[in-house]
């Protein structure tokens, strides 16, 4: 078992000038020697974060620490099982009136497919996914 990092917490990091060393320290600290990974739709969020930013000082910080991230982190596939398994999680949950937003889905559906946990700073949308181990930071 490992852990998928949500983008939330690779932000956060970023917000608060970590660099991908000071947030793999803190990962370990909280989960031990587990394996640390980006979900490829969470590394998508995080290069959409870079060609967003219209100020080109913020640009050029958001590319900087993507690439130490990509460097230093693992991304898992979204493959065909991941799809069928957020698939049928969104399928239900609706049916049950709950409605969880595609990409969060999508990170989730990969960590299971995984066997790993998430660690995030938004809890609320992932503690609605059964059997998911969700980590808060």
């Amino acid at each position: 078992m490992g852990v998928i990092l949500d983008s939330s917490v690779v932000i956060a990091a970023e917000r608060r000038g970590a660099t991908a060393a000071d947030l793999t320290r803190q990962i370990a600290s909280l989960t031990g020697d587990q394996e640390a990974a980006l979900s490829a739709v969470g590394f998508t969020e995080l290069v959409h974060a870079v060609y967003r930013a219209s100020d080109p000082v913020l640009k050029e910080r958001h590319r900087a620490f993507l690439e130490e991230i990509a460097a230093g982190f693992l991304v898992r596939p979204y493959t065909r099982e991941t799809a069928y398994l957020a698939g049928r999680i969104d399928g239900q949950q609706r049916a049950r009136g709950i409605v969880i937003p595609t990409m969060d889905l999508m990170i989730r559906a990969t960590a299971l497919v995984n066997n790993d946990a998430v660690v995030t700073v938004n809890l609320r949308h992932f503690q609605m996914i059964p059997g998911l181990h969700v980590v808060g930071l």
